[in-house]
């Protein structure tokens, strides 16, 4: 258990010293940036289309502007975003130890490797727990700002939960981008194993066959 938490709390240390969060945060908030733009668009066409901001095809392919809709996009956007944002920290928290040399020194320690495995996934746990967490509070924040009609504590709250449960899946289906970093020994390896993914769970949609296929 010492060697647990002597290897959380490194994992730790590392992340909080590095840039890597900060640009997974700014990533994943682009979600509801965005989604809070299409509401934008949607409640105020007119108003849009002065800007600039609008076409017609993408004023026909949408829906309503209000808080179901808004925050039905955003957990999508939680699935799929999430799906890179998500990778893409665990590949840094377990490729970097490889670009940065470090994998022999980290070996050489006390701690065994089943413990210092078991920090970096808390870690990246924690990590995506939190980029969630930004998802919901941005989004209702700039739901509320916005005006939206329709709120509902209840469905929000529930709304909120969905967003929970997607990120945990999204966080499952990320961890083998970890094996990849690992495996690859690097950084470069594990990337192209993303986009292989993200690339086949288009396919496999499209083929009919997503529902076999949990990156789909």
């Amino acid at each position: 258990m010492n060697g647990l938490t002597s290897a959380l709390w490194a994992e730790t240390l590392k992340a909080r010293r590095s840039r890597v969060p900060l640009v997974t945060a700014i990533a994943i908030a682009l979600a509801p940036l965005m989604g809070a733009l299409f509401m934008v668009i949607l409640k105020d066409p007119e108003m849009a289309r002065r800007f600039g901001l609008i076409s017609t095809k993408a004023q026909l392919s949408s829906g309503v502007a209000d808080w179901p809709a808004y925050l039905g996009l955003l957990t999508q956007a939680t699935a799929i975003g999430g799906m890179v944002v998500f990778g893409l920290a665990a590949i840094w928290l377990f490729g970097r130890e490889y670009s940065d040399r470090t994998i022999k020194d980290l070996l050489a320690l006390p701690t065994s490797r089943a413990a210092i495995v078991v920090a970096k996934m808390i870690v990246l746990a924690i990590w995506t727990a939190l980029l969630a967490t930004l998802v919901v509070a941005l989004g209702l924040v700039l739901g509320a700002a916005i005006g939206l009609p329709g709120w509902s504590f209840g469905f929000a709250l529930q709304s909120a939960g969905k967003i929970a449960v997607v990120a945990g899946l999204t966080f499952a289906l990320a961890t083998p981008f970890a094996l990849a970093a690992s495996a690859g020994r690097g950084y470069l390896p594990p990337i192209g194993f993303l986009f292989l993914t993200i690339f086949l769970a288009q396919v496999i949609a499209a083929l009919g066959w997503g529902v076999y296929f949990p990156w789909s």
